[in-house]
């Protein structure tokens, strides 16, 4: 069973994870105003993982016997200056969350929460996925500068990612 501490914080984590997707949406539908469809594409997938993300921990609270608890989600931004700018953002957001689970897990191990430790395992080796890939598509936008054939390269190639939600 979650201790109400425990339950608060991961109800919390549920919301930062769907202004997570809200967020992402929102550079998608950015990127697609800006005719970049393959940076949408991107972003829209990484919306998807985002809300999968916050179910996983929604189902969690519930199995645990706690209550999941939804709260109003903050409007995310909706301009940029370019997309370099969006993919900093992304790398810094992914930071966030990073240090957002840490807190989580390290409130597990203090209250000697075994279960919800290990369940945190998962999205500890999670971010270091997430911002690998953020940092890597960061470097190649800070690669081509202004380079209008190098985006129009990183545009095709973002394109081509596609949501597969984790095996269990």
């Amino acid at each position: 069973m979650l201790s109400k501490n425990m339950e608060k914080a991961l109800n919390e984590q549920v919301n930062w994870e769907l202004y997570s997707s809200y967020f992402y949406l929102s550079m998608s539908s950015y990127f697609e105003a800006i005719s970049l469809a393959g940076c949408a594409n991107w972003m829209r997938v990484q919306a998807q993982e985002e809300l999968f993300h916050a179910i996983k921990i929604y189902d969690f609270i519930n199995e645990r016997g706690g209550r999941a608890v939804l709260a109003a989600i903050a409007q995310p931004p909706s301009e940029w200056k370019a997309p370099l700018h969006v993919f900093e953002e992304v790398l810094s957001h992914e930071q966030k969350v990073t240090a957002l689970i840490n807190g989580l897990v390290d409130l597990a191990v203090d209250e000697r929460d075994h279960a919800t430790n290990n369940f945190l395992q998962w999205f500890v080796s999670e971010q270091v996925e997430e911002e690998a890939s953020a940092s890597s598509v960061l470097e190649k936008f800070k690669l081509i500068g202004k380079d209008k054939s190098g985006l129009f390269a990183i545009d095709l190639e973002l394109a081509k990612r596609v949501f597969t939600p984790p095996a269990q």
